[in-house]
């Protein structure tokens, strides 16, 4: 009887090993899909945040309005006479052959490019003509009032408000952190464009975060 009891014991602890193992790996399972979903989600969650905190891009080159003291690349295909680099006059204007005076500065290169191309048509009927900025000398911007380092800013890209701030050294203690103003000229005539930084700072409002165009200045009261 000892002896049936030892070997029906054993046997009955074999059987259930497998069961328990099967049951183990299962639990492991679970465990690890549960694992993989949450770190999933986290991720998704990540993403959203900083998606919403991210602040406005600067505008687009193609954007870009030329400014005196810029370089410009001008060609027309098939060409090579008319293909050289142009600095923009202190005047705004450009010479160009076939095309003669330009005016440059206050346009896009696209619309640069279509008024030469244009004057140049009478000669060259189909003609291609490009044009782009090889180095942006002329763009500058202005902030001015109660920051750490005001002044005039000559740099060779697009900035937005809060990255001009920043040039300037960030705000003074006493600066009035909801009334700051852009100030801009176009066309003839005079845009404000208010700037909260206590919000944009806080994630709200980004959508005045706006990037800066050439001559624009930042007034912090």
């Amino acid at each position: 009887m000892n002896v049936q009891f030892s070997v029906s014991n054993a046997g009955s602890w074999s059987a259930d090993r497998p069961v328990m193992q099967k049951s183990q790996r299962h639990e492991q399972s679970r465990r690890l899909l549960l694992l993989v979903a949450l770190i999933a989600l986290f991720g998704i969650f990540s993403g959203s945040v900083q998606a919403e905190e991210s602040p406005a891009k600067p505008a687009k080159l193609k954007d870009y309005r030329i400014g005196p003291e810029d370089v410009l690349q001008i060609s027309v295909w098939k060409e090579p006479e008319l293909q050289r680099e142009v600095l923009v006059r202190p005047d705004g204007g450009i010479t160009f052959p076939l095309a003669g005076d330009v005016m440059a500065a206050g346009r896009t290169t696209a619309e640069l490019r279509a008024d030469i191309t244009a004057r140049i048509q009478k000669y060259i009927p189909d003609a291609v003509v490009t044009v782009s900025v090889t180095k942006l000398t002329g763009f500058r911007i202005y902030v001015i009032g109660k920051v750490k380092k005001p002044g005039q800013f000559t740099i060779g890209r697009y900035v937005d408000v809060l990255q001009a701030l920043t040039l300037a050294g960030g705000l003074d203690p006493y600066a009035s952190q909801k009334e700051i103003k852009v100030l801009r000229k176009q066309n003839g005539k005079k845009i404000v464009f208010p700037f909260n930084y206590k919000a944009v700072k806080s994630g709200e409002n980004l959508d005045q975060n706006i990037s800066l165009q050439n001559d624009d200045v930042i007034v912090v009261p």
